[in-house]
């Protein structure tokens, strides 16, 4: 089993897909022990001071100008998890659990947050047996971190609260700890703080978020150049130097695969041909502009995952333990960075789901597909073809549209308005997850439409990736032309198709790799 060493410079997204998605193990290096405990010497000498500091002997945030006594440190910080676990709605997925889990021990491990080894440990320990805790959908607002998922981990740590086995089955997390040889954690001055007070769940939604997309967008360039090839358009547009002179890197990748893909094909290229019912000069913007739509998209991922590279490489607390002794205040947890570009994200994939609707419509009407069939059915009229498929495409890119409204333009006061301005940044994340997996969807209808539009092309034939496409996705038990049949198992399986990656793997075994 891969094996990820978390140590004091932060970790990657590979990273961080591994352990959310793929259970790898996970190792403390040794460097990372040395920063823990040195970072502790500091918190303690403080703690043994008269001085109040905050985090270490205060209250938090609008209660953070009482001084607490040395007596009573460990139940403040027993009562921060406790209080502030009041997450609400459904349970978040298990992935999304383990990556924030993660996130939180790669900023322990920095050795900016005054949390002893042993703590790290057990979060390592946590995940490395495969318990997740039950974190609830409602309760963050992306300043002060992920306050409420956060202190459900924190509450499982400490052997309270509900968790999954790794055997799928909730249960008390004292009893699965127990069952795994882990004591529940004992948390002293600033240690509960510190486990609550992060980016780690919207930054984990986002790097998943961003592999997902990484093949999408792929996946997308591939059902355009086959919408292209059914349509009869032409490649020429697809041309470097078209797109050179226009240097967006996105634009010009998407190009390349679509070029790509169509390298080949007999399909292309057939304007002079088209009867004079239905002349063309050129293709519609939905065929024409597709690298420019799908480009922005990947120079928008470019960005978020640059933001997602800093914040990968932070240690995000507050207060914070720094090298010179001093522990101070700040407000590195506020989730602005990251909650723009997840909203980025979802605005752009809103408008990839978009254009591919429109060129599966284009696809079905008999007035624009260039001689295909009415909604490409077997016999029109007795047959209703993909009629109602483009109906549930075109419901999804509706709801792409209402989940591509910003969440991080809206803030709510909080905290007796201490905590005056908040980010949203888990609510942005949480809507970038629904809107990419509608987006799977919407790719997946087009490619349906695409293959079947390319196989009633009788005579001509198709370029040798679409063909690998194609035979791939009927080996997956996405079936092909032919008279009506019970649709939705069809469109499952074309979503799967491309969820998996195996539309993508499909064309690059004749293309190469795709940028």
């Amino acid at each position: 089993m891969h094996t990820v060493v978390v140590g004091t410079a932060g970790v990657t997204a590979a990273d961080v897909v591994a352990v959310a998605r793929h259970d790898a193990r996970i190792e403390i290096s040794a460097e990372a022990v040395a920063a823990l405990t040195a970072a502790r010497e500091i918190v303690d000498a403080l703690a043994a001071k008269p001085e109040p500091v905050y985090g270490v002997s205060t209250g938090f945030g609008a209660l953070a100008t009482r001084h607490i006594s040395p007596e009573l440190r460990a139940q403040l910080q027993r009562n921060i998890v406790r209080s502030h676990a009041a997450g609400m709605g459904p349970r978040v997925e298990r992935e999304v659990v383990r990556a924030l889990m993660f996130l939180r021990l790669k900023t322990v491990c920095s050795g900016h947050t005054g949390v002893r080894p042993e703590v790290a440990q057990t979060m390592a320990d946590v995940l490395n047996a495969g318990i997740t805790p039950v974190v609830h959908e409602y309760g963050s607002l992306g300043c002060s971190g992920d306050l409420a998922p956060l202190s459900h981990c924190a509450l499982a740590l400490m052997g309270e609260g509900d968790a999954e086995g790794p055997d799928g089955v909730v249960r008390p997390a004292g009893d699965l700890l127990a069952e795994h040889g882990i004591a529940p954690v004992e948390l002293r001055e600033k240690e509960g703080l510190a486990l609550l007070n992060g980016t780690d769940g919207m930054l984990g939604m986002l790097v998943m978020a961003l592999a997902d997309l990484d093949n999408l967008y792929k996946a997308a360039d591939v059902t355009a150049a086959m919408s292209l090839e059914a349509l009869l358009g032409t490649d020429k547009v697809l041309a470097p130097e078209l797109h050179a002179i226009r240097p967006h890197p996105g634009q010009a990748a998407s190009a390349a695969n679509m070029l790509a893909v169509l390298k080949g094909s007999e399909l292309t290229g057939r304007h002079s041909e088209i009867t004079a019912d239905a002349p063309r000069v050129q293709d519609a913007y939905s065929v024409r502009c597709a690298p420019q739509v799908a480009g922005a998209g990947r120079d928008t991922m470019a960005h978020a995952r640059l933001v997602a590279e800093r914040e990968l490489a932070a240690a995000v607390d507050n207060p914070v333990v720094l090298p010179d002794g001093r522990v101070e205040s700040n407000g590195n947890f506020h989730g602005a960075p990251v909650a723009y570009v997840l909203d980025f994200l979802a605005i752009a994939a809103a408008d990839l789901g978009s254009i591919a609707e429109r060129r599966t419509d284009r696809l079905l009407d008999k007035n624009r597909s260039h001689g295909l069939p009415p909604f490409l059915a077997d016999d029109a009229g007795v047959d209703s073809g993909l009629m109602i498929a483009q109906y549930t495409q075109a419901a999804l890119v509706s709801e792409l549209k209402r989940l591509a409204v910003p969440a991080s333009a809206d803030s709510i006061p909080s905290s007796a308005m201490q905590e005056d301005h908040v980010s949203m940044g888990w609510s942005a994340a949480r809507k970038l997850r629904t809107a990419v997996d509608n987006l799977a969807r919407i790719v997946a209808v087009e490619l349906y439409a695409a293959s079947r539009g390319v196989e009633l092309r009788e005579g001509l034939r198709a370029a040798p990736a679409s063909r690998a496409v194609i035979a791939a996705a009927r080996e997956a038990g996405v079936q092909g032309a032919g008279p009506d049949r019970f649709l939705a198992p069809d469109l499952a399986a074309a979503d799967a198709f491309v969820r998996s990656g195996a539309l993508v793997e499909a064309v690059e075994t004749v293309t190469g790799a795709l940028a």
